[in-house]
């Protein structure tokens, strides 16, 4: 399965080789935007834009409601999976 991570575009970097900064939760990385530019959404249009990642390239644009329901999602997501590693843990150290 893939997993495409909303990110907001921060910073062009290199027009010629579509490169930008996004930031993703706080964190910032470069992506390359050559699936989501054309000539009605060219390179320099894509400041500020939400995108979803994916490998390092924005596989498409989304609407930023769309972009923070899908982070709340997953921040969800990633405190349940810690609740079931913690039980999981609990059980077999009750299992010694």
């Amino acid at each position: 399965m893939c997993l495409g991570i909303p990110g907001q575009i921060v910073r062009l970097d290199d027009a010629e080789s579509s490169l930008a900064t996004v930031d993703v939760c706080g964190v910032r990385r470069q992506i390359n935007l050559i699936c989501i530019i054309d000539d009605a959404h060219p390179f320099e249009a894509c400041l500020g834009d939400w995108v979803l990642v994916h490998v390092g390239f924005a596989m498409s644009r989304i609407d930023e409601a769309e972009a923070r329901k899908t982070l709340e999602i997953l921040a969800e997501l990633g405190e349940q999976q810690a609740e079931v590693a913690a039980l999981a843990e609990g059980a077999a150290e009750a299992a010694d």
